[in-house]
């Protein structure tokens, strides 16, 4: 039995021909750009976001970056990013002339407050939290400390689509937030895809302009913007996704405690810790192991195939090295990058595969 890390075919099964009919009428309709699926999406997705204002854009990459041009921050001041991320994370802050400063991670693997409260400054103005691995971040602890510095706070969710604090979703707590679309995420399209999500009218609306060339109307450009569209073929899949988005999250939920229930106590195995009252949309499940490249190899010849997330933190990417490896080299996200290993989870598993996954890993430790 092969066990693949990821299979998104099997996600769309029974769902198929309603996505083939939206693809098909939207081509017969020759709606691409713009159109009734866009922004039904839009809608729909900011009702069960349960945030005002959803505008769709091409990726995640550019919702981050258009996310923090919304924000009018001081010239070249600082934004805060956790060391364990997708490059976008920081990309975003470079491609937007502030400057990058890295945050640790704790057991969450998200921002340490503890390190957070060391590195915030008066130059420093936004403060990008993000959710990794569908895993909440400490929100309510870094939103009193951006308070403290009326720091702006953008949320990335692009790992957590449906988690949930306290039974609010993630990104309605930051001033501003985005999603990725791309498609091995739990609500993904066929493509590339994101969108940016606000409660502030004004944030939506400068979004808007910059992602359509400056202006809300065509030939009405009052900014510099660029072009940044979510197409019309892309909403029309995500809106019938939308609808199965909570099934998926409590499959994966159930996963992810059939793997706690029978991998808990097997070698030096650890697992990612979560925040109380926090529901983890579970995108990918992490545990951590001194043995992991040794692990890796044991399940590949067991057909078993993993992924690492991330083999490198921020702060040891080349692009990074120079300018931050010296204040982040003992940080966690450095030392658990040789650790962290990711599972297979997701709409292609069923619990005789998650026990197969299982039973080689107990082989690996006690053999």
């Amino acid at each position: 039995m092969v066990i693949d890390f990821l299979d998104l075919r099997k996600q769309i099964n029974g769902i198929d021909k309603k996505i083939f009919n939206s693809i098909k009428k939207n081509i017969d309709k020759s709606s691409y750009i713009g159109g009734e699926d866009l922004l039904n999406f839009q809608k729909n997705f900011s009702k069960y976001l349960n945030v005002k204002y959803c505008l769709g854009v091409a990726n995640g990459t550019d919702a981050l970056e258009i996310a923090i041009k919304c924000l009018n921050l001081k010239k070249k001041s600082e934004i805060i990013v956790p060391a364990n991320t997708w490059i976008s994370t920081a990309e975003s802050v470079i491609n937007n002339n502030h400057k990058l400063r890295f945050v640790d991670v704790d057991e969450t693997h998200n921002i340490c407050v503890k390190d957070l409260k060391r590195k915030i400054s008066n130059n420093t103005s936004a403060i990008i939290i993000v959710h990794l691995y569908g895993n909440l971040a400490n929100v309510e602890k870094i939103k009193k400390i951006s308070s403290k510095y009326s720091v702006k706070i953008i949320e990335d969710c692009a790992q957590s689509h449906g988690a949930e604090l306290n039974g609010k979703k993630t990104s309605s707590f930051g001033d501003i937030s985005t999603f990725s679309f791309f498609p091995s995420k739990n609500l993904g399209c066929f493509g590339d895809g994101g969108c940016i999500v606000t409660n502030k009218k004004d944030l939506f609306l400068k979004a808007k302009k910059i992602a359509n060339h400056g202006g809300l109307k065509k030939n009405s450009h009052s900014i510099i913007g660029r072009n940044s569209r979510l197409d019309n073929i892309q909403a029309g899949i995500l809106n019938i996704k939308l609808n199965y988005l909570d099934k998926w999250i409590s499959l994966r939920e159930k996963q992810a405690k059939f793997y706690k229930h029978n991998l808990n106590g097997v070698g030096d195995i650890k697992f990612i810790k979560q925040i109380e009252n926090s529901r983890s949309s579970n995108h990918l499940f992490v545990i951590k192991t001194n043995k992991r490249n040794k692990l890796k190899k044991y399940l590949l010849k067991k057909k078993i195939y993993t992924a690492i997330h991330y083999p490198l933190s921020l702060p040891q990417m080349p692009v990074f090295k120079k300018k931050h490896k010296f204040y982040c080299s003992k940080m966690n996200a450095v030392k658990w990058s040789n650790n962290i290993i990711s599972l297979p989870i997701g709409e292609h598993m069923n619990k005789t595969k998650i026990k197969k996954v299982c039973l080689s890993i107990k082989s690996f430790f006690n053999g």
